[in-house]
């Protein structure tokens, strides 16, 4: 079973904002995107440069890498441009009791 970690309450993570969360090597970025709540890694396929910094479309809920400008689907994790073209990975988010939970495999 995969480690289910606390990351705030629901309050504090209002749309269109950001946490980033680090465990171990790995850090994600939890992103409540028009009400929607994705976590994707935050790592550019592309340069291993940071990732969840990036500029936000809530509309399309992607993330722009702010290195060179690749799109990633923040539901899927996929590259929607180039010059990335390998997807990094994303994690279930969910609510229960009002806290933000992620489920980290």
């Amino acid at each position: 079973m995969s480690p289910i970690i606390d990351i705030c309450p629901l309050q504090e993570l209002p749309v269109g904002s950001r946490r980033l969360v680090a465990l171990d090597q790995l850090v994600i970025g939890v992103f409540n995107c028009g009400g929607q709540l994705l976590a994707i890694e935050d790592r550019c396929s592309h340069d291993d440069g940071p990732l969840a910094e990036g500029a936000l479309d809530e509309a399309d809920c992607t993330l722009e890498c702010p290195r060179h400008g690749s799109l990633f689907d923040l539901r899927t994790g996929r590259p929607l441009t180039l010059p990335a073209y390998e997807p990094v990975d994303t994690f279930p988010v969910r609510v229960e009791d009002d806290m933000i939970k992620l489920e980290v495999d």
